[in-house]
């Protein structure tokens, strides 16, 4: 029998499409109606992710597969819903609602065509997460840069361009990558399909072995680049600095599109299954995310800029995730998948902020800032109508703007008692408890990496925020509407929830973490165990 469940497992897809379509179509001066599709279409879409998330949550059907056509899974455009996949689309809803409800203030008058842009994007992250074969993880790839070259261009300006170019440069090299891996997989294992693949590998012969070890590599090299791993991430920081925030805060998930691609195909493909290939990379994916959180905390104390400090904030969350991902144990997994989302609604909240607490300050405040440290040129003398300014009461506005960038500080500083402490707890807990004969050289390294990047990070945004709110505040406060600070005001409470709840929350990255590393459900749910077409239909 077909469940009415079934189908949505498709929504995510069918839904921004059909709304971007339509906005397409429409002319930009029906601004109240383009803005009106666009958020029903975010509406449904979280309505929609949020009841994906209870189905795949459910006991006795973790993986729900949707064959579009009918077709039988080896021919059939394939899309599976599990923990994970529910996990990210969720995500994505959340985020992607935010960034809309933002934009309506002022940002969709910035540029041309900004609803249907966003539209495909979360139509492309979508179907990047639910996809089940590579070619079609290609397609939606496409799709999700294609608008996100759109989205960071948008409101046009030199930076900008300049920025936008360099990203679509980086990213046009990234998808030749993409092909030669996808290729060369395709010429050994004659398939396509992740879980044919990781039926197959284990069987191919010696001889090809490397061939298909190659492949996966330069497949690999196509989602750190992704990823922003390092030396591969130099172009991430310049491009969500230079653009719009509403942008900045939907392209601030895209790296962990590349994650989360990394995750599923390293453990389905090179898991403990794959013979002779069993853990191939994973002490290079450590090694890489130990090197992109030193990147990180470096770019994120190079500077006072308040965007750049966010992207720098992207790189330094990417490394921690390939580090963890990397150590190749459940419970890290399970830790650094609660980390992801925690460090998702922090960095989309931060970009948000951003403009918020620089609008109203003077141009090149953060330049001065450093200038007056560098050659101590600030007052001696106190100036008393700087007593008075002082002494005077603080604004609302001011006072919302600076509890969000303290709630951000500690989420991305990873300190108590939010959820950004609990996420880093949770992935060293597992390491320390399986180094029972003594830890390797690896795992210090990430233990003091996670220490030291939330130190960085922390010095790093105090510094700016006593500049912002204190030292160099706005001669006169910011006029804040209700659609901007709303949104902001939703993602920290998203995760002060993740907090509350951490202990259910925890518990579904644990089941999530299991499924991941012992893939046997996903492939029969895909695959028929006899090996003959599946008879189950959408």
């Amino acid at each position: 029998m077909t469940n009415w469940t079934d189908h949505l497992v498709i929504a995510p897809i069918v839904l921004p499409l059909l709304a971007g379509t339509v906005l397409v179509l429409l002319s930009e001066r029906r601004r109240k109606l383009r803005a009106g599709i666009a958020l029903a279409s975010a509406v449904m879409l979280l309505a929609v992710a949020i009841v994906l998330v209870g189905v795949a949550d459910s006991p006795g059907d973790a993986v729900r597969v949707y064959r579009l056509g009918n077709w039988p899974s080896f021919f059939a455009i394939v899309l599976v819903l599990d923990r994970l996949s529910a996990m990210m689309v969720a995500l994505v809803a959340v985020l992607g609602l935010a960034a809309l409800v933002f934009s309506l203030a002022r940002w969709q008058g910035a540029g041309a065509h900004f609803h249907p842009l966003l539209q495909f994007q979360l139509m492309g992250l979508n179907g990047a997460f639910l996809t089940g074969d590579l070619f079609n993880l290609f397609v939606f790839f496409e799709v999700m840069l294609a608008a996100s070259y759109g989205l960071a261009l948008h409101g046009s300006g030199p930076a900008r361009v300049r920025a936008g170019l360099h990203y679509i440069a980086v990213n046009l090299v990234a998808s030749l990558l993409f092909l030669i891996g996808v290729s060369v997989l395709y010429g050994v294992g004659g398939t396509l399909s992740m879980a044919d693949l990781a039926m197959r590998i284990p069987a191919v012969a010696a001889e090809d072995r490397a061939l298909v070890e190659a492949g996966a590599a330069v497949l690999g090299l196509a989602f750190l680049v992704k990823a922003a791993m390092w030396p591969l991430g130099f172009w991430l920081p310049g491009t969500y600095a230079a653009a719009g925030a509403p942008s900045a805060a939907v392209l601030s998930i895209l790296s962990k599109v590349g994650i989360c691609a990394i995750l599923r195909l390293w453990l389905m493909l090179f898991g403990d299954g794959a013979a002779h290939s069993a853990g191939f990379g994973g002490t290079w994916l450590m090694a890489g995310g130990l090197a992109t959180i030193a990147f990180g905390s470096i770019a994120v104390l190079a500077t006072q800029d308040f965007s750049r400090l966010a992207g720098a904030s992207v790189l330094v969350s990417s490394g921690t995730l390939l580090a963890a991902i990397g150590a190749g144990l459940p419970g890290v997994t399970a830790g650094a998948l609660y980390y992801l989302v925690s460090s998702v609604l922090a960095i989309g909240a931060f970009f948000l902020l951003v403009e918020l607490v620089e609008r109203g300050r003077e141009v090149g405040a953060d330049v001065l800032a450093v200038t007056r440290e560098a050659f101590g040129t600030q007052r001696e003398e106190t100036d008393p109508e700087d007593m008075q300014a002082v002494d005077a009461p603080i604004p609302g506005a001011m006072a919302v703007l600076g509890g969000a960038f303290l709630c951000c500080a500690l989420l991305l500083a990873g300190l108590p008692p939010l959820s950004g402490f609990l996420a880093k707890f949770a992935i060293l807990a597992p390491l320390l408890a399986a180094a029972s004969g003594g830890l390797p050289p690896l795992t210090w390294l990430l233990l003091a990496a996670l220490i030291l990047s939330g130190l960085a990070t922390l010095i790093a945004l105090l510094r700016a925020g006593i500049e912002a709110f204190w030292t160099s505040p706005p001669t006169s406060p910011p006029r804040v509407a209700a659609l901007e600070a709303g949104p902001i005001v939703a993602l920290l409470a998203l995760a002060l929830g993740l907090t509350v709840l951490g202990g259910p929350a925890m518990q579904y990255m644990s089941e999530t973490a299991s499924a991941l590393h012992a893939p046997r459900s996903y492939i029969e749910g895909v695959l028929p165990s006899s090996g003959a077409p599946a008879e189950r239909s959408p």
